[in-house]
């Protein structure tokens, strides 16, 4: 691998870094503490910054030369609502919290290729570094956008990377065009009238709708959307009763629709309502469909998806670059940004062996911190090949 030798040199900072944010880990819209740290290490590298976007994003921006040329880096920092369970010695100190998708490593990696830039700023341009929250369903890609992200950010292109277990450390991978799935969000909430479980005729049980809801919604899955264009649907919530001899007035189902089609969410919305209003037509019941399109399709653009492969390859090697993998169904706010700007989205392996393969959003996973200098070599050198 052709890795910076003074990031290298570095690593033990890079490593103590990211075990401080993996220990006070911060969900989406509350990551106060991480942006300080993010704001003051960005200071001390003389990196102008800006606050205040999505609450507690921040934008640091490092201009040399003279060209009115730019680029724009992007990595999340929140973490996940789950209970952590490693024991090692940087695990979380918050109850229910954890950072279990590597949000932590993102920003470390970020930062070390800020802290090289500023001590080396052997480009001709404006680096824009995006440090944003809530990416973890709470949109803050878009809300950034919406505070005026790029009325600041003046970049041509825009890239982000997110690290994958199940890749070999030292390989990347990334496709032009769809790489990741929209995800929608599906509530329905059904209304019936209770009763005594012994005299279901006196009801209009809601239970059993929910139940001929999901049953269709499940076969409109499989049979009605293009077996060629994959659409996954998973129910993953349902409630409705508290005894077992009492008929409730209400139930309710939700879940998750990803899609690699635009085409696939009009019509599984569309089935959404129209199988709701037939069932409970059919039950005497009343249906509430609530359909929230929380992430777009991700896709890279041609042009940037060239520039990062071929900067991976010089980070690693042509032989560990995957320029056209298969897309993935996992989904990524990211993609609000991919629709405002040209750029690209990249994977980094995370490692296969028993610790660095367990997948991520998972109590047992922890970010590899041996892939920390190779992400920020990469951010480097796509600055230098960029600008």
């Amino acid at each position: 691998m052709n890795l910076i030798p003074e990031i290298v040199d570095r690593h033990g900072d890079l490593i103590s870094w990211r075990h401080d944010l993996h220990r006070h880990p911060e969900i989406g819209f509350e990551e106060f503490r991480t942006a300080k740290v993010i704001a003051e290490k960005l200071t001390s590298f003389g990196i102008e910054i800006h606050e205040g976007f999505a609450k507690t994003g921040i934008v640091g921006v490092l201009r040399a030369g003279t060209s009115d040329r730019s680029v724009a880096l992007r990595s999340d920092i929140d973490a996940l609502n789950l209970q952590e369970e490693n024991t090692f010695d940087h695990r979380s100190v918050h109850d229910g919290k954890m950072h279990g998708c590597g949000h932590d490593g993102h920003a470390t990696m970020l930062l070390g290729a800020a802290q090289y830039l500023a001590a080396h700023p052997n480009f001709d341009g404006t680096v824009y570094f995006i440090f944003q929250p809530a990416e973890e369903a709470g949109n803050g890609g878009l809300q950034m956008i919406k505070d005026g992200l790029f009325d600041l950010v003046r970049s041509e292109s825009i890239f982000g990377m997110h690290n994958l277990p199940g890749i070999e450390v030292g390989n990347f991978a990334t496709r032009p065009g769809v790489f990741m799935a929209s995800m929608d969000l599906l509530e329905i909430d059904i209304q019936g009238s209770g009763g005594h479980g012994a005299m279901p005729h006196l009801a209009r049980n809601p239970i059993n709708g929910v139940c001929e809801i999901i049953s269709s919604l499940n076969e409109f899955a499989r049979l009605g959307i293009d077996a060629q264009i994959p659409l996954a649907f998973s129910i993953c919530q349902i409630s409705g009763g508290h005894a077992v001899n009492v008929i409730p007035d209400k139930a309710k189902l939700a879940g998750s629709i990803r899609t690699y089609s635009d085409e696939n969410q009009r019509l599984f919305e569309e089935a959404a309502n129209r199988i709701t209003d037939g069932i409970c037509a059919a039950r005497n019941l009343e249906g509430d469909v609530k359909y929230e399109k929380l992430y777009p399709l991700l896709k890279n653009a041609e042009k940037e998806t060239k520039i990062a492969g071929k900067v991976a390859a010089k980070v690693v090697g042509d032989d560990r670059v995957t320029i056209h993998s298969d897309p993935i169904m996992a989904s990524e706010d990211f993609a609000w940004m991919l629709n405002e700007k040209s750029g690209n989205y990249i994977l980094i392996g995370n490692g296969t062996d028993s610790v660095s393969g367990c997948t991520v959003h998972n109590p047992n996973y922890d970010f590899n911190d041996e892939i920390l200098p190779i992400g920020a070599t990469y951010w480097v050198e796509l600055v230098k090949e960029h600008l």
